[in-house]
């Protein structure tokens, strides 16, 4: 019974010797077609077609004799050596690699990739993978069959992006276009190929940042940023002088603390802010590294929000609009987070369906009303009273005082 199994990465150049010494010794041999084509692969192996890796696994697992499977580029990177150190398949597993296809990717485009974030796309993952892409400047994408570059590109409009298609990497077929993501749905596009989505306002780095590079993978050179903390004064995201709002208000620094905990935004979600003001909540739940749109009436506070979001490097896309309509064209939410609208607009929310729900309200008969919404909407709901004293620490007195209603919506 074979308990070792050697896995091979090939990434169109010529095998090592470990390589070939290893696959020559093989009787069993499982890899995709172009594998399996190979001139090294031995004539008397047993050849098996590798779709899922579990039924392969078993095969494996059951086989006498020397086994040996085939992947393209480091199958250590996204690839086949974690199924295949399951432990109902009792294997060992000997890694011979190869350069990933995200390397290729992006040594074809001439971009260093310390700095970029990895995703996989496939039809579970896509919508996920697209709000990394809107969330952060240089993302590769390993796509799949159905979640590919026209995919992705309809799934991120009215999302500027570049996109450097690298298909079938290593092979005589191989490619690279280069185009923007409103381009990219006209095409069709041959499988297997990454995508480097690039673009996007990355905060300034500051003199001699892009020489230093940086010292923590998938972050920008000027990581961490130079703010500490969260749930900042609101001063901090309008970039005025003006005193910041009143505690229990809709941009308070402390209601914005108990909605961020509540929304626990992360990388892969999209949220939205609705009623976003000064877009503190959209700029700290992008820090969290969540995509966020930002809905507001105001277009001068679009702008100001835009550019909050520039001076702490994130990214985020301001709507200027109103409220329940300005959403029915926006992209599925994972969490709410709304800050003004009313009633109706919760209502227009618990209608999408996301995990997450959070608002507030100044009265108890509004925080019931809108509670009512969200049980009607399918949402367990909770509600906390929130009192927040602000105090003048020269001389101990009492400078703000308010008095709140925390609601939050989880969808049953």
């Amino acid at each position: 019974m074979a308990d070792r199994v050697t896995v091979i990465g090939w990434d169109g150049s010529p095998l090592t010797e470990t390589a070939r010494a290893a696959l020559g010794a093989a009787t069993l041999v499982a890899g995709a077609a172009h594998h399996l084509a190979l001139p090294e692969v031995p004539s008397g192996a047993e050849r098996i077609r590798l779709g899922s890796v579990a039924p392969a696994a078993r095969r494996i697992a059951g086989h006498r004799g020397t086994a040996v499977v085939l992947a393209d580029g480091d199958p250590g990177f996204f690839g086949v050596v974690r199924a295949l150190r399951a432990p109902e398949y009792g294997l060992e597993v000997e890694v011979v690699p190869a350069v990933s296809s995200v390397a290729a990717a992006f040594a074809r485009a001439g971009m260093p990739w310390d700095d970029a974030q990895i995703v996989v796309a496939h039809g579970r993952t896509l919508r996920r993978a697209v709000n990394v892409c809107r969330a952060h400047t240089k993302v590769a994408v390993l796509t799949s069959p159905g979640a590919g570059p026209a995919e992705l590109a309809l799934l991120l409009e009215g999302v500027h992006r570049t996109f450097f298609i690298c298909e079938a990497l290593g092979t005589d077929r191989e490619r690279v276009t280069v185009l923007t993501s409103d381009k990219a749905a006209d095409h069709v596009w041959r499988d297997p190929n990454v995508v480097i989505v690039v673009g996007g306002s990355a905060a300034a780095a500051g003199p001699g940042a892009a020489d230093r590079g940086g010292w923590l993978a998938g972050r920008d050179p000027n990581y961490p940023p130079a703010v500490r903390g969260w749930a900042l004064p609101a001063a901090e995201y309008t970039g005025q002088d003006a005193q910041a709002p009143p505690a229990g208000t809709a941009d308070s620094a402390q209601l914005r603390a108990a909605q961020l905990a509540r929304l626990g935004p992360r990388p892969g979600d999209l949220l939205w802010d609705i009623g976003a003001g000064s877009g503190a909540v959209a700029v700290e739940a992008a820090r969290f590294g969540a995509a966020v749109l930002a809905v507001e009436r105001d277009a001068a506070a679009c702008a100001r929000m835009s550019a909050a979001a520039r001076r702490f490097g994130v990214q985020l896309q301001a709507v200027h609009g109103i409220a329940p309509l300005a959403l029915e064209a926006l992209p599925e939410p994972d969490v709410v987070r709304v800050g003004g609208g009313g009633v109706r607009t919760v209502a227009a929310c618990a209608d999408r369906r996301p995990e997450r729900i959070v608002t507030h309200a100044s009265t108890r008969d509004e925080a019931e009303a809108v509670g009512r919404v969200l049980a009607d909407g399918g949402y367990a709901v909770e509600c906390a009273l929130i009192q927040s004293l602000e105090l003048d620490t020269r001389e101990w007195t009492e400078r703000e005082r308010a008095v709140v209603f925390l609601l939050s919506g989880s969808r049953m």
